[in-house]
C-alpha cells in the first residue's frame, strides 16, 4: 500500500510579533525519521504544531496524510476518563478494519460474481485489506499489551482514571496510544521526557519499525542518535535551515564543519571589505594626481600625472563595483550561540564534620522508602532508578517541599535550591527581565545580570514569561537558581528541553566548584559521563525501596511533581537542624 508523504512548503509562522518560522520547507517520506534540532525558541514545537494542523501557518501550505498522529503535551481526555477508554480509542481504527473486512467478506459471499456489485465489493475489500495489513490490525490487541508493558504501564489497572496517574504516566499513555494506532505519519515533541532507559530503548525499536514518516523534536542525544535517518537544524545558518542525512553523530560532525566554513567565509569577506574600502577611498587620497612633482620627475610630470589619474580612477571604479557586489551578497555574521557562563552552581557551606542533610528510615507512603542517605558539603550525587522508584519524591523531601515519615536532619542556615520538572511562574504577564529582578532583588540582579549567564538571548529579555517556550522557561528557572547559588542544589531532569549544546555545558559545570549538587536524570549521555556518587532506587518490594549506592556513570528518571523553581532557606517542622 502506497503511503503519502508529509509535506510543508514555504511555511511562515509569527508568534508574539516575531517570525518564528520563515519559509520552512520539509518533505517527510515514509520510512524517514527526521529529528528537529535547535536552541529553545527557534520553532521546533511551533513547526510540529503547524505540521499537525493544530496551528495554521501565516503563509505557506502543509499536506498531511489522513490520520496523522501527534504527541500532545496532555491527553485529549478529561481526568475522569479511564485507561480502558484511551485504549479503546487507540484500537478503534484496527477494530473498524476487522469489522469492515467481515462485513465485506460476507457480502462478497452472497453476491454472484456476474453481478456488477461484485467487482465494486472486491475493490473495496482489497483497499480495506491493504489498510488492515498496513496497520497490522489483526495484531492490535496483542500490540497494545506489548506497548503498555514496554512503556512501564503494564501493571496499571485499565479502570484507573487519568486523574489518578502522574504526569509522567499520562505522557507515556499518550505515547502508547499512538504506537498502538500505527498512524501513517507521526509527530513527537520530546517523547523521552518521562521514559527510563528500558522504555526509551523500547520506543527506539518501535519507531524504527514504523513504515510511515516520523518527525520528532528531542533533547535526548542518545535517542536522536539511535532513531534518526535525517536531522534538520533550525538554528540560524547562512542559507537557512539545513537538512543533514544520517544520525545525530553524523549531524554533529557536519555541523562543526559547517560552522567553521561559515565563520571562515564571514572573516574572509570582512577582510576583503576592509581592503576594498581602502582601495576605493584611502588609496585615491594617498596617490592624488595634484601633488607637486618630485625633482627627478619634473620633465615628465604632466604625462605621468594623467596616466596616474587614469590608473587611480580605474582602480577606484573597480574597487567600488566589487564593493557593491560584495555588500549585496554578504553573508551575515554567525550568531553567537548561547554559552552557559555560570560560575559556581552551588555555594560553599561552613566547614563542619556533619553532612548538609541526613535521612534515616524516611518514607513517603506509596512513593518512597529509604533506609539512610547523607549529603556531604561538596557531594555530587546522581539519583537513578526506574519510573515510580521515587527519584522526584526524594528531591522533594530533600528540599522540604514534601512531608515524610522518619528523620530528616539538616545543617542550620542551610539554603537549598530546587529545579523541578514542571516550570511555571505565578505572573506569566511579567517580562523575563522583571521576573528575574523581582525574584532576586535589584541589587543581586544588577550584580549578576541575566544576560551574563548565557541562558537567555537578549532579544527574549523583554518578552512576557508566558510567551516563552518550555525550554526557555526552564532556562530562566535555572538562571534564578545559579544567580544566587544555594549550599545544596537539587536538579530534577536538568537537561529536559535544553539544546544539546547547553546540555553539554551544564554537564561540565556540574562537576566543578564548591557546594553540593544532587541530580535526578534519565539522560543517558549525562549518565555515561557522571563521575560522582550514584544512588539507584529500585522499585518497591512491599513498602520499602531497595537502594544501591556506588560511584559510577549510570542514570535514569521518572516523571515528577511540583511546579516552578524554588529557593528554600532552612525549614522547621519535620526538619531538625544541627
Amino acid at each position: 500500500m502506497s503511503r503519502p508523504a508529509l509535506l510543508a512548503h514555504d511555511v511562515v509562522r509569527h508568534l508574539g510579533g516575531r517570525r518564528v518560522l520563515d519559509g520552512v520547507c520539509l518533505t517527510a517520506s515514509p520510512g524517514h525519521r527526521i529529528g528537529l534540532i535547535g536552541e529553545n525558541g527557534v520553532g521546533k514545537s511551533t513547526l510540529l504544531r503547524v505540521l499537525a494542523g493544530v496551528d495554521a501557518p501565516d503563509a505557506g501550505s502543509v499536506t498531511r496524510p489522513d490520520g496523522l498522529g501527534f504527541l500532545h503535551q496532555e491527553l485529549p481526555y478529561d481526568a475522569g476518563s479511564t485507561i480502558a477508554a484511551v485504549l479503546d480509542e487507540a484500537l478503534r481504527e484496527a477494530r473498524e478494519d476487522l469489522a469492515a473486512l467481515d462485513r465485506l467478506g460476507g457480502e462478497l459471499a452472497r453476491v454472484p460474481e456476474d453481478d456488477p456489485r461484485h467487482r465494486e465489493l472486491l475493490h473495496a475489500y482489497g483497499r480495506r485489506l491493504e489498510q488492515a495489513q498496513d496497520r497490522q490490525s489483526w495484531d492490535a490487541d496483542r500490540r497494545a499489551a506489548l506497548v503498555l508493558d514496554g512503556l512501564g504501564l503494564g501493571a496499571l489497572g485499565h479502570d484507573r482514571t487519568l486523574g489518578s496517574l502522574s504526569g509522567g504516566q499520562r505522557g507515556r499513555l499518550a505515547l502508547a496510544a499512538l504506537l498502538v494506532r500505527r498512524p501513517p505519519a507521526l509527530l513527537l515533541d520530546e517523547p523521552t521526557n518521562h521514559l527510563d532507559d528500558e522504555a526509551a530503548a523500547f520506543l527506539e525499536e518501535q519507531l524504527r519499525g514504523l513504515p510511515g514518516a516520523v518527525v520528532l523534536a528531542s533533547h535526548d542525544r542518545a535517542f536522536l542518535d539511535a532513531v534518526c535517518t535525517d536531522v534538520i537544524d533550525l538554528d540560524p545558518a547562512v542559507d537557512g535551515p539545513v537538512r543533514y542525512g544520517g544520525d545525530y553523530s553524523a549531524y554533529l560532525s557536519e555541523k562543526r564543519t559547517e560552522r567553521e566554513r561559515w565563520e571562515r567565509r564571514y572573516a574572509e569577506e570582512q577582510q576583503e571589505l576592509e581592503h576594498l574600502r581602502r582601495s576605493a577611498g584611502v588609496t585615491a587620497r594617498r596617490v592624488a594626481p595634484d601633488r607637486g612633482p618630485r625633482d627627478n620627475e619634473k620633465m615628465g610630470y604632466g604625462h605621468r600625472g594623467g596616466r596616474v589619474q587614469s590608473q587611480i580612477s580605474r582602480r577606484v571604479r573597480n574597487a567600488t563595483r566589487r564593493l557593491e557586489e560584495l555588500e549585496r551578497a554578504l553573508v551575515p555574521e554567525p550568531p553567537r550561540p548561547l554559552r552557559f557562563a555560570a560560575g559556581d552552581l552551588a555555594a560553599r557551606a561552613e566547614e563542619a564534620p556533619q553532612p548538609l542533610v541526613a535521612l534515616r528510615d524516611v518514607r513517603v507512603p506509596g512513593r518512597l522508602a529509604l533506609d539512610a542517605l547523607e549529603i556531604a558539603a561538596t557531594d555530587r550525587l546522581l539519583v537513578t532508578g526506574g519510573n515510580g522508584a521515587g527519584k522526584s519524591t526524594l528531591l522533594a523531601v530533600l528540599a522540604g517541599r514534601l512531608p515524610a515519615e522518619g528523620e530528616v536532619r539538616r545543617r542550620r542556615r542551610l539554603t537549598v535550591g530546587l529545579l523541578t520538572q514542571d516550570t511555571e511562574f505565578e505572573r506569566p504577564d511579567r517580562t523575563v527581565s522583571d521576573t528575574y529582578e523581582l525574584s532576586l532583588g535589584p541589587e543581586r540582579a544588577e550584580k549578576v545580570p541575566l544576560g551574563s549567564l548565557g541562558l537567555m538571548h537578549e532579544a527574549d529579555l523583554g518578552k512576557p514569561v508566558g510567551h516563552l517556550s518550555v525550554g526557555q522557561r526552564r532556562r530562566l528557572a535555572l538562571a534564578l537558581l545559579v544567580a544566587r547559588p544555594p549550599h545544596l542544589l537539587l536538579l530534577d531532569e536538568p537537561t529536559n528541553h535544553l539544546s544539546p549544546r547547553l546540555c553539554n555545558e551544564l554537564e561540565a559545570a556540574l562537576g566543578t566548584g564548591p557546594g553540593a549538587i544532587v541530580v535526578a536524570s534519565h539522560d543517558r549521555w549525562l549518565r555515561r559521563r557522571w563521575r560522582g556518587r550514584e544512588l539507584r532506587l529500585e522499585h518497591r518490594w512491599g513498602d520499602r525501596s531497595r537502594t544501591r549506592r556506588r560511584s559510577g556513570t549510570r542514570a535514569t528518571a521518572d516523571g515528577g511533581a511540583g511546579a516552578a523553581v524554588t529557593l528554600l532557606a532552612a525549614h522547621r517542622g519535620h526538619w531538625s537542624g544541627w
